[in-house]
């Protein structure tokens, strides 16, 4: 019943948001006597304050309409590729009518961005996605709402993750493609090249791990102490609930996003009710610039996605419960996952040192676990300062990760294109992202 009693407030509180929306209009429209009030901008700025606290969050886009190129203004197209019932393959493609320009795209290496399915949408990745599309031909995982997809598509496990991921990869071409993880996906990521090299297939010539679980048992934090503290059953019970009508996936269990979303504040509760002042103190006081960057980060802050109960269910035992892929008893559709088949796919790990959902370790095993990977071809950067959203997004991840990243790939791109190797990925000439000082900490 939990799930319908938060449909029933939310349907409650939209009258509410409503009329808080209007007031706060009303009280700084130049044209209505009451924004001469004395009071008037404390006033509006209470009821903004309300109207962003009760208002439903819905996914957002990308909005990426055009990047800086090789020095030039270059369009971008986002369109599906591959389009699942759980996932969509989203590509970015870049255009542009200058001849040279047209030919250094071409030549750009293809990256895959997989996005985590951990709440948050892939817009998450937004930042992520901008900076890359300077020197690379970027594809994304853009995951579906749970309560989005009907019943009749079936459940979503841990194994269909994997599976997806592949899809995706042979989609894309893997001889040429470079996979980018981050946090999440790290452990499915691997599992999925995994399989394709113990198949015998062509894997990734690269692939970047940043921030993931790949051995929950290194530093544990306090993600993984939640994990390992409460058994199967308990998730089973208390998290799990099915979504309701009218909604498209009604009948289907979830964990839902509003849970998830409760368990996000939780971790930060301080933090969260200062950013909330401060977003007051600067409607009071004028201050757009500072006002915007609170309104962007949460918006993406409380668009929370529903998970799929088998998915969600299974990587709290895969992962942080059984440690199955570190401790080589990982099973993925009757097949034993051997990260040590890997061979030809260069391996970076990136790891931020006050990271607090993946401790220091979790991520770098990977190395261990990849042990006939060259020497040449492993890598692993750990990021100064920078806290879990900081190597993925903000200065650290545009000034610091992202030339490790481009250098790491280019570095291993396709034998003879010098070209593409020489053109070595310098601190990059991007804008920068306005970013809330008090939302987004040691990012």
């Amino acid at each position: 019943m939990l799930y319908q009693y938060q449909e029933f407030q939310k349907a409650l509180l939209q009258p509410l948001t409503a009329w808080a929306q209007a007031t706060a209009k009303t009280f700084v429209n130049p044209s209505n006597p009451l924004s001469l009030l004395p009071s008037a901008t404390r006033i509006a700025a209470g009821y903004e304050l309300l109207y962003r606290l009760g208002k439903e969050y819905e996914k957002p886009e990308f909005k990426i309409k055009t990047v800086m190129a090789h020095g030039k203004n270059v369009a971008i197209n986002e369109f599906t590729v591959v389009d699942k019932p759980f996932c969509k393959l989203v590509r970015f493609k870049r255009f542009s009518d200058d001849v040279n320009v047209i030919k250094k795209l071409k030549e750009d290496p293809a990256i895959l961005i997989v996005a985590p399915l951990s709440g948050h949408h892939s817009t998450l990745l937004r930042d992520t996605v901008r900076t890359l599309l300077q020197d690379h031909k970027v594809y994304i995982t853009d995951w579906v709402d749970a309560r989005l997809v009907p019943l009749e598509d079936g459940t979503f496990s841990l194994d269909d993750y994997v599976h997806y991921i592949q899809d995706f990869i042979r989609a894309i071409g893997a001889k040429d493609l470079n996979v980018l993880s981050v946090c999440q996906p790290t452990v499915p990521v691997l599992g999925a090249i995994s399989l394709m090299a113990s198949n015998g297939e062509v894997t990734p010539r690269t692939m970047t791990m940043m921030g993931g679980p790949i051995d929950a048992r290194k530093s544990p934090t306090m993600v993984n102490s939640t994990a390992t503290n409460k058994s199967y059953e308990w998730f089973e019970n208390n998290v799990v609930f099915t979504v309701p009508p009218p909604h498209p996936g009604a009948g289907r269990r979830v964990y839902p996003g509003f849970l998830q979303h409760t368990g996000f504040v939780a971790m930060n509760p301080d933090r969260h009710v200062q950013s909330h002042w401060d977003y007051f103190q600067d409607l009071v006081k004028g201050d757009k610039q500072d006002a915007q960057a609170h309104i962007e980060f949460y918006d993406e802050y409380n668009a929370v996605l529903d998970m799929d109960a088998a998915y969600y269910l299974e990587t709290i035992k895969t992962v942080f419960q059984d440690h199955a892929l570190p401790t080589g008893k990982w099973v993925v559709g009757g097949k034993l996952v051997k990260p040590q088949d890997i061979k030809g796919t260069a391996l970076l790990t990136i790891e931020g040192e006050l990271d607090d959902i993946s401790g220091s370790g979790q991520t770098k095993a990977a190395h261990g676990l990849c042990k006939n990977i060259p020497d040449s071809k492993k890598q692993h950067y750990e990021v100064k300062g920078a806290g879990h959203y900081g190597i993925f997004s903000g200065r650290r991840w545009r000034e610091m990760v992202y030339p490790e990243v481009g250098q790491f790939i280019r570095k291993h791109a396709i034998k003879g294109s010098k070209a593409v190797v020489q053109r070595a990925v310098k601190k990059p000439a991007v804008k920068k992202v306005a970013t809330k000082k008090s939302a987004s900490k040691n990012a």
